[in-house]
């Protein structure tokens, strides 16, 4: 068997890469057209080399807190392996906090965001030291019930919607006029009443701000977070004293689908941010992040089988075992969410020969359960493997469990530098037995 070496160009070597991962999945039989349909992988050396991407664009030091957004990738074993690359995690559930917890994290490296905590989730966040950013007002009362007169042990913060306006995806835009997330810095009377807060809980010392990351340009970002620190200058110049100590950078970068670069960078952000908020680096603050799909996204594809092909009204046709149940994003608004798929010989190898227009369909029996329309692909047949990529943040990890088709295994990888391809267990494959789990 010849295995692909890597390129000189990142696009080929990326290529290659994945070529690489796939032959050994099917020769462990990871993938089997029998018993293994679909499965997920993610690159443990891509991931560790984006955490350093990310580290390197941000001061050093213990002033500094990057969390991972748990809702990307929820799987312990692999937040396991971020909080051993030094992140923090950031959760939005009781289900999060508890996977945090079981990766190792300690509570003092958590930070909880969600616009419906419950009494009983903040009560245990505050009880365990966990940092808390506070949504809206009225959960700001329950916190004052909860703090009382003493000093929690945990950081907490308020929220703060900037309100700049939306990207090109209306549903994962943060900070628009409305937005649902944070207190609308814009409303009226919000920002006096909003430094009064602060100035009866000596305990408010942070700031959060998230504008948004899918379709959102990065101008965008930076002036929210521009309103955000602007804020906590105002907050600590009228209470006559330095209250506000932190921001937390919430939310992530818009990840590039359309090829194999890594755009924009984590260094692109950051150089933004120094030249549109440089208070934000001269040590006055400290500084928490929160990026999720931009950590894991070009790390991981999906791996499935073609089933069946038929041609319909002269179209052609491929029934694969990927579909809304590991990419409900890209089903459900295909324009929005568009991914790139390769074609695989049954032993992984690439597809070469001409691009042929064809739909690959998924499982799911609705006639929308499609991954790509009229895709240029080489003609697929039964037997043969398609590659869904750039899916290794949200997609098999965040499945929908439509016609109870049940999770895919999730496989994380290394490669050495002798070519020789390691995986490790992330997630088992769900068995059908566990869908029949009385209550």
């Amino acid at each position: 068997m010849t295995i692909p070496q890597p390129a000189a160009d990142p696009a080929e070597h990326a290529a290659a890469r994945r070529e690489r991962v796939l032959r050994e999945a099917v020769r462990h039989r990871l993938l089997d057209p029998e018993d293994a349909l679909l499965a997920a992988f993610v690159d443990l050396d891509g991931v560790a080399a984006s955490v350093a991407g990310l580290r390197a664009a941000f001061p050093a030091g213990p002033d500094v807190l990057h969390t991972f957004a748990a809702k990307a990738n929820c799987l312990v074993p692999l937040l396991a392996r971020l909080r051993e690359l030094g992140l923090g995690c950031e959760v939005a559930s009781p289900g999060e906090l508890a996977q945090a917890l079981a990766a190792g994290f300690r509570p003092d490296r958590i930070v909880l965001d969600s616009p419906a905590k419950t009494r009983r989730e903040l009560a245990a966040a505050l009880e365990l030291g966990v940092a808390v950013n506070v949504d809206n007002w009225q959960e700001l009362e329950r916190v004052d019930a909860l703090v009382g007169s003493g000093t929690p042990g945990s950081r907490i913060g308020v929220r703060l919607n900037p309100q700049v306006g939306g990207g090109s995806i209306g549903a994962m835009s943060t900070a628009t006029a409305t937005s649902k997330f944070g207190i609308g810095l814009a409303d009226e009377g919000n920002g006096k009443r909003l430094v009064e807060a602060f100035r009866e809980r000596p305990w408010l010392t942070w700031v959060h701000v998230h504008v948004g990351s899918q379709g959102c340009p990065l101008d965008l970002m930076a002036e929210g977070v521009a309103r955000a620190v602007a804020f906590a200058a105002r907050v600590n110049e009228e209470l006559g004293r330095r209250q506000v100590v932190g921001v937390d950078l919430g939310g992530g970068l818009p990840v590039n689908f359309a090829d194999d670069t890594t755009a924009p960078t984590f260094a692109e952000y950051a150089g933004l941010l120094r030249a549109r908020v440089p208070e934000l680096f001269d040590g006055g603050h400290r500084l928490a992040t929160e990026f999720g799909r931009s950590l894991l996204a070009k790390n991981g594809f999906t791996a499935a089988y073609v089933e069946y092909t038929k041609t319909s009204g002269g179209r052609r046709i491929a029934v694969t075992h990927a579909g809304a149940q590991v990419a409900t994003r890209t089903v459900f608004m295909p324009d929005t969410w568009p991914l790139r798929i390769t074609a695989h010989h049954p032993s992984g190898a690439a597809k070469d020969g001409a691009p042929v227009p064809q739909d690959v369909a998924g499982p799911c029996c609705f006639a929308g359960d499609l991954v790509a329309t009229g895709r240029p692909l080489p003609l697929l047949e039964p037997g043969d493997l398609v590659a869904l990529l750039d899916t290794g943040a949200y997609y098999a990890t965040t499945h929908f469990q439509y016609n109870s088709l049940p999770e895919p295994a999730v496989h994380g990888f290394t490669v050495d530098a002798a070519g020789a391809v390691r995986f490790v267990p992330l997630r088992r494959a769900q068995p059908v037995e566990e869908l029949l789990r009385p209550v």
